[in-house]
């Protein structure tokens, strides 16, 4: 951010303020914990600030502190809706594009007059909020929002819930420190979470150790399901609402899968289709190692988006559709480098 900005935001912060903070639909670990963290950040401030999910969080966030005041607002969107427009100011966390909460929500926030604040580390923003912290050098918002407490000169403010929640969004977006967005400036943040008397081994514990039986039977139902395509260098998943509703999916329990397909030698390329009946489309996660750019072919074709090694997307056909035409598109790029 510039220094004007970071003036002026100072400036706003510094009368108490009703502030809200809304991250994206599917919340993620660095979505709830850079969420949580400027809300234990901005509560010292005085501002009365409330967390708002689009949808529901998994089962293996909601231990994180404060995370049971976190408001849903597909569940009384009408309510919540009242509460949003209430407020003075809005953050807007881990998401740059405001369709990214939804279609209701993103209808309903473009009708707001009310200033709002981004923080994020995707591709092509918006230009919708007051304040844009935007950089794609980062490798979660978690470390961001870091930087914007110290930019704002109250890193003295960082206390051990902020770290808990920082150190979260930090270690689930950096794939536990091996994604190459992963820098020497990020360990040594980490080294000041520590610091401030987080249990780094109850963090991971909560968010890798701590499955189900079924979530455990999803991903070897999806491990079975892997194919290999080695002339693409490429792997896939596919996941059908059968095959979940057969295991009693759970929110969350799909969450990492996408990643196995890049632990085979001479895969450069990972993909998972997982298929949503409810909501009439297929969710797709991909995955890449070296310089292959996934957001680009997430928003080329398939109405997604993300970063370089990491993005998503959605498609609108079957199953067996969408896996033919992602082949074909596949046989074009071999053909057409």
């Amino acid at each position: 951010m510039i220094m004007n900005d970071i003036q002026n935001i100072k400036k706003l912060l510094s009368e108490p303020k009703k502030i809200a903070i809304i991250s994206h639909r599917n919340p993620d670990g660095d979505a709830v914990g850079s969420s949580l963290a400027m809300y234990h950040y901005l509560i010292q401030l005085n501002h009365t600030v409330t967390v708002i999910m689009p949808n529901d969080l998994p089962d293996f966030l909601t231990w994180m502190p404060a995370a049971s005041s976190i408001l849903i607002y597909e569940n009384s969107t009408k309510k919540i809706g009242f509460k949003i427009a209430e407020n003075d100011l809005i953050f807007t966390l881990d998401f740059n594009a405001l369709h990214r909460t939804g279609d209701k929500m993103e209808t309903f926030l473009k009708t707001l007059s009310i200033p709002m604040i981004m923080i994020d580390h995707h591709q092509q923003p918006e230009n919708y909020p007051l304040y844009t912290f935007s950089d794609v050098s980062y490798g979660s918002t978690a470390e961001m929002v870091y930087d914007f407490i110290c930019n704002l000169d109250d890193k003295q403010l960082i206390n051990k819930e902020i770290a808990t929640c920082l150190y979260t969004g930090i270690v689930t977006d950096s794939g536990s420190f091996r994604y190459p967005l992963t820098t020497p400036k990020t360990h040594r943040i980490v080294a000041e979470l520590v610091e401030k008397g987080i249990n780094h081994s109850e963090i991971h514990n909560q968010l890798f150790d701590n499955g189900s039986l079924n979530r455990l039977k999803i991903l070897g139902k999806a491990l079975q399901n892997l194919v290999v395509l080695p002339e693409y260098k490429t792997s896939y998943i596919t996941l059908t609402q059968t095959e979940l509703d057969e295991f009693n999916q759970q929110k969350g329990d799909t969450e990492g899968i996408v990643n196995y397909g890049l632990m085979l030698k001479n895969i450069d390329f990972s993909v998972i289709f997982i298929e949503n009946k409810y909501e009439n489309y297929i969710k797709i996660s991909f995955r890449s190692q070296g310089s292959f750019d996934v957001n680009q072919f997430a928003r080329n074709h398939f109405d997604g988006g993300g970063h370089i090694n990491a993005a998503g997307g959605k498609s609108f056909v079957s199953m067996d559709e969408t896996i033919e035409r992602f082949i074909s598109i596949l046989k074009q790029e071999k053909n057409n480098p």
